[in-house]
């Protein structure tokens, strides 16, 4: 959610916060905010699919300054888009946004766009780091705010709303949540350190519009236009009302309005009141529709009635919009803990879906077509039509496979496509096993499911370490399926890169049951002067970029598969530097015109056979 213009209003006049020292105290995060601010680092490169690797070490850091300053965190993150959809329109006009962001980036100029993966790995990161987290069912902002007010402790965000919600401890947002620069009082000091931030008063806020009540900054968010709610219901009001300080709507800047429109508030007590006067001015058949609008809106400001304490302490997600949604228990539980991505829950609830673009080649079709035999299988488990009947023909069947609507560039243009889901292999049509009993399943089922999906038999995995069977098994699938066809050097980039990041994973986090060898750490200090060297040419090829885009199209819907299947292979961790966009861009650079590039890993026999096997597996 967010309050149009609010951020800038009160960022300009500084005044509305009070300064913060913030150590032993429980915290609660807007995960969203946290990993898109994370994210977008100043020295990130947006352009070649992201460094997940970087980014896991920055989460690493910013939870360690937390630790250092006792600070408790609880993250909660926003699942799927609710039942209603009502942020559809809105998400409409973000994936449009982004659409023209990526465009921008393909030819070189600069802007921001978070890499694919980026939230699949933040859970990641938070799973390694032992940092307890709960997924909610639909928006968060609203279960944010009530935990934070159980708990009396500050909410920590970049999302404008929380400058509305009533909060017991105040909102810190995280442009001014100095975490880099943590300063340790002097030794006499018994405190420890802190976090210095600020902290928005809305005490401060409502007295600089004379008596405004903070129980009337819901209606001024709903009225000065939300996610949820346009403008273009209240023009009527906007255009006749003599809104303080001349500030007639239409005439000077956003700001102008938003101010008026506060003041104009602070001369009613309490919310009822205040929308009895707007109704004025409206036409008398408008008012119980507008009446109703404005007071259904308000109730997003009102704090949730799932209590994620008991999730914190128990695990148990409790939420009656998921019941009366007839979510399966066990979908609910394993979302709560992030184990399903709000994908799966939009193509459950809504059969509607967003794929979300990266810098890609828009003349092209897009990166995620590749990937569209894997979500029509996804799609398949999750809306499985029964077939009682055993005659029933093959048109038959297929004339009662759900459709689900997918929102996806064509070009540079979003464009919504109706997707059929697959037919599924008899073991999955047994009505035994709806949904709710997919569990059930032979646990060696749904193993075939995934490895027949993506084209590939688990005889010709074995060879290679559990933790990457699922990132290679991809990569045939990616062979097989992307047009244009993979170039023989975008492969052996990609495998290298893989190999890369095994060498560091096993020099960083040592196996303690295993010895260390030593030409393991030869080869990785070799890795690390090869990567200091001044590339020849850094030059941005788009069509590669095109291909590493289509890849990670695949790792994603994969990665879905197999958790939606209870994972039957183990899950990669992208934090372990699985994918690495600069690197695989300049080692693809690199082996057009040094082929030499390839003996990278030499000095270390286990990474060298490494490289061999995985090339070996993806030739058979």
């Amino acid at each position: 959610m967010g309050v149009q213009g609010l951020t800038g209003f009160v960022e300009e006049r500084g005044v509305f916060f009070t300064e913060l020292r913030v150590r032993d105290t429980k915290l609660v995060i807007d995960g969203s905010s946290l990993y898109h601010r994370l994210c977008f680092a100043p020295d990130a490169d947006f352009q070649r699919g992201g460094d997940y690797g970087a980014f896991a070490a920055a989460v690493r850091d910013f939870f360690g300054v937390l630790r250092a300053c006792g600070v408790a965190p609880f993250v909660v993150l926003d699942g799927g888009r609710g039942a209603e959809d009502r942020k559809l329109p809105t998400l409409r006009h973000r994936a449009a946004e982004q659409l023209r962001a990526a465009h921008r980036l393909s030819r070189g100029a600069g802007g921001c766009l978070a890499p694919l993966l980026t939230r699949e790995a933040f859970v990641q990161a938070l799973g390694r780091l032992g940092v307890p987290f709960v997924q909610c069912f639909a928006e968060a902002d609203r279960e944010i705010a009530g935990l934070a007010n159980r708990w009396g402790c500050p909410v920590l965000s970049l999302d404008s709303d929380f400058f509305v919600f009533d909060l017991a401890g105040g909102y810190c947002p995280l442009s001014h949540f100095q975490w880099q620069s943590v300063r340790v009082p002097a030794a006499a000091a018994p405190q420890g350190c802190f976090v210095p931030a600020r902290c928005f008063s809305a005490e401060r806020f409502c007295g600089h519009f004379g008596s405004l009540s903070k129980a009337l900054l819901p209606l001024f968010a709903v009225m000065h236009g939300n996610d949820f709610v346009g403008l273009e219901a209240l023009e009527a009001f906007f255009s006749k009302v003599r809104l303080p300080r001349g500030c007639a709507a239409g005439r000077g800047g956003r700001h102008l309005r938003l101010q008026g429109l506060l003041n104009w508030l602070a001369q009613f007590a309490e919310p009822a009141e205040a929308v009895d006067n707007v109704l004025k001015y409206l036409k008398k058949h408008q008012r119980e529709e507008i009446r109703e609008l404005l007071c259904a809106s308000m109730e997003d400001y009102a704090p949730s009635d799932v209590n994620l304490e008991d999730f914190f302490q128990n695990g148990s997600y409790e939420c009656e919009a998921a019941r009366q949604a007839d979510v399966p228990q066990w979908v609910l539980d394993a979302f709560a803990k992030g184990k399903l991505a709000p994908f799966v829950i939009n193509a459950l609830i809504l059969r509607s879906t967003f794929l979300r673009v990266q810098v890609e080649n828009m003349q092209r079709p897009s990166a995620h077509s590749t990937a569209l035999p894997v979500r029509q299988v996804i799609y398949g488990l999750l809306l499985r039509v029964s077939h009682s009947t055993e005659d029933a023909s093959p048109s038959k069947q297929t004339s009662e496979l759900p459709v689900v609507c997918e929102f996806d560039r064509c070009q540079k243009t979003l464009k919504k496509t109706f997707v059929q889901a697959a037919s599924l292999p008899p073991d999955f049509c047994d009505d035994r096993f709806p949904l709710d009993k997919l569990m059930e399943v032979p646990v060696s089922c749904r193993q075939r499911l995934l490895l027949e999906t993506l084209g590939v038999k688990m005889s010709s995995l074995e060879p290679i370490p559990s933790h990457l069977q699922l990132p290679v098994a991809v990569t045939c699938y990616w062979i097989r399926c992307s047009e244009p066809k993979v170039k023989l050097n975008q492969l052996k980039a990609l495998l290298l890169m893989i190999v890369s990041g095994e060498l560091q994973r096993i020099t960083d986090d040592p196996d303690p049951t295993v010895l260390p060898a030593e030409d393991d750490n030869v080869a990785y200090n070799e890795f690390l002067k090869w990567k200091e060297k001044k590339l020849q040419n850094n030059d941005f090829d788009l069509d590669a970029a095109h291909s590493f885009c289509q890849w990670q199209c695949c790792l994603q819907m994969g990665l879905y598969l197999n958790q939606l299947l209870g994972t039957p292979v183990s899950e990669p961790d992208l934090s372990s530097r699985l994918y690495t966009g600069t690197l695989v861009h300049r080692l693809y650079q690199e082996l057009k015109s040094a082929p030499s590039v390839e003996n990278l890993f030499i000095l270390s026999p286990k990474m060298a056979q490494l490289y061999l096997v995985l090339l070996n597996t993806m030739e058979s």
